[in-house]
C-alpha cells in the first residue's frame, strides 16, 4: 500500500478572505496544499494562506497577483474562483451600471482569472477549475436578475473549457451552493429566515465547510472524470434545475 502523502499543490481561491471562500481556503490549508487567496486590501485571509491583493475586474492588478504567487507557490494547479458580488433591485429599478457591475465582478471577473490559470495548467497537463456559481443562477430570484444571470453564466464557460480541455487533463466544474449559514444569514429577520428554511427540504441552512469540503473533492483525483458538472449544495432547494 502505498503511504506517501500527496505532493502540496499550488491553490488559489479568489475571494477567499471570508465566508465561503475562507472555508474553502481553510480547507484545503487542512489538506496540507500551498493556499494563495486574494482580497481587494490584500488582508484578511485564513491562517496558513499567502493572502494577495487582487481586484478581479482589473487585469493588470490580476496579473500582479498573479507573479506574486507563481514566485511563492508555482503556477497554479487548483483554481476556485469565488470572488462575487451582490446588488440586488427589481428589474424595473435596475441601472445599467448595477448589472454590468455585478456581470463584470462575477462572471468576466472568472473568465480574467481562469484564463491566466490555465497556461501552467496545460503545460502540466493537469489542473482543476471550480467555479461558485449559486442555486440562484439555475432556480431564479427575484430581485437579482444581474446576480442570476452573472450566475449562471459560470455553468457556461466550465462546460466550454471541458470540450477545450478535457483531452489535457484539466477538469471545470461549478459547485452551486443555496442558503449559507454566514454573518449575512444570521443578521435576517426571523420571519425572513423562517420563510428561506420553508423552502428547503434539508430545513436547514449549510455550514460553509459542507461547501468546502465539496470543492475539495472536485479538486482532488477521486474526481479526475468529472468535468462540466454542476454540484448544487443546497439541501435540496434547487433540484430539477
Amino acid at each position: 500500500m502505498d503511504t506517501t502523502a500527496p505532493e502540496p499543490r499550488s491553490v488559489l481561491i479568489t475571494g477567499g478572505n471570508r465566508g465561503i471562500g475562507r472555508a474553502i481556503a481553510e480547507e484545503f490549508v487542512r489538506r496540507g496544499d500551498k493556499v494563495a487567496v486574494t482580497s481587494r486590501s490584500g488582508q484578511g485571509g485564513p491562517e496558513g494562506a499567502l493572502t494577495v491583493a487582487a481586484d478581479i475586474t482589473d487585469g493588470a492588478s490580476l496579473d500582479a497577483a498573479f507573479a506574486e504567487i507563481e514566485a511563492a507557490h508555482g503556477p497554479v494547479e487548483v483554481l476556485v474562483a469565488n470572488a462575487g458580488i451582490t446588488d440586488d433591485q427589481l428589474l424595473l429599478r435596475m441601472d445599467d451600471a448595477s448589472f454590468e457591475s455585478v456581470v463584470d465582478t462575477n462572471l468576466t471577473g472568472s473568465f480574467r482569472t481562469v484564463k491566466r490559470s490555465i497556461k501552467g495548467m496545460m503545460r502540466k497537463k493537469k489542473g482543476r477549475i471550480i467555479l461558485i456559481s449559486s442555486v440562484v443562477g439555475l432556480y431564479g430570484s427575484p430581485g437579482q436578475v444581474n446576480y442570476a444571470a452573472s450566475k449562471s453564466g459560470l455553468v457556461g464557460i466550465a462546460r466550454s473549457l471541458t470540450r477545450e480541455l478535457g483531452s489535457r487533463g484539466i477538469t471545470a466544474n461549478v459547485v452551486a451552493p443555496g442558503y449559507i449559514a454566514t454573518e449575512m444569514t444570521d443578521g435576517l429577520p426571523e420571519e425572513l429566515k423562517s420563510q428561506y428554511l420553508k423552502a428547503i427540504p434539508a430545513a436547514r441552512f449549510a455550514d460553509p465547510s459542507e461547501v468546502a469540503r465539496v470543492v475539495a473533492f472536485l479538486a482532488g483525483d477521486d474526481a479526475s472524470y468529472i468535468s462540466g458538472a454542476v454540484i448544487p449544495v443546497d439541501g435540496g432547494l434547487g433540484m430539477g434545475h
